[in-house]
């Protein structure tokens, strides 16, 4: 029997920008989400390219690069010169984005994936169908794919669950992915750990119930200890 696929291990529901969008929103946006890249795609939701957070970096440390000397300019490429000039004093995503992203179909199995990544040391890969974004395979979601056991279909269906539930909790400001975590078991959704508020104890119920595939939904959090709560 084949291993997972792409569909399988991939987050569906993937943060996105449009090329317009500024490159201080950017960084507020990686910041707020606890994310480190983020796809950029047009009207039409076809991807364009990917912003990470080393090309944000890049752009803050291009802010004290050097006129190059005279010397070296003999031997400087323009045309690298040039792309270097627009990616760390560019504005917006389109400016500083990495157009040529490494992408996978569907159907590409976690092996593969797995020696796409080893061999162009990269951290993701873009799964795209049609040439519309599908989501993002990580490296935390192929080594998830180790300890998940993809032979039974119905656990690999709640580890699907699973991580959309994380998904839409990690798109939302009252959540704590850090405090709360998610168990799922024959659809049912469980949350462990500690709860800022009875406010977010309801919207976390009202948020799994709105996931596909989620049958009952069962909160096992503590109200969050004075001491954890002060320092955070």
């Amino acid at each position: 029997m084949t291993g997972p696929l792409a569909r399988d291990l991939m987050t569906p529901d993937v943060v996105t920008v449009p090329p317009e969008t500024p490159v201080m929103a950017m960084a507020r946006l990686l910041t707020d989400r606890g994310i480190s890249a983020v796809p950029v795609v047009d009207a039409e939701g076809k991807l364009c390219g990917i912003v990470t957070e080393a090309d944000l970096v890049r752009r803050l440390a291009g802010e004290e690069d050097k006129p190059t000397s005279w010397f070296g300019a003999l031997f400087a490429d323009p045309a690298s010169q040039a792309e270097r000039y627009a990616r760390t004093h560019g504005v917006t995503a389109k400016d500083l984005m990495t157009e040529k992203v490494v992408s996978v179909a569907p159907d590409t199995s976690a092996a593969h994936i797995a020696q796409m990544m080893e061999k162009q040391n990269i951290r993701r890969v873009i799964v795209v169908e049609n040439e519309k974004l599908k989501g993002i395979v990580s490296r935390a979601d192929l080594l998830r794919a180790l300890v998940v056991p993809v032979h039974e279909e119905a656990e690999l269906s709640d580890e699907r669950v699973r991580r959309a539930v994380m998904a839409a909790m990690k798109q939302e400001p009252w959540t704590d992915t850090f405090y709360t975590m998610v168990e799922v078991k024959d659809g049912v959704v469980t949350f462990h750990g500690f709860r800022r508020s009875d406010a977010v104890q309801k919207a976390l119920r009202v948020l799994a119930e709105n996931v596909p595939g989620v049958k009952d939904v069962k909160d096992d959090t503590q109200p969050m200890p004075v001491f954890i709560y002060g320092a955070a």
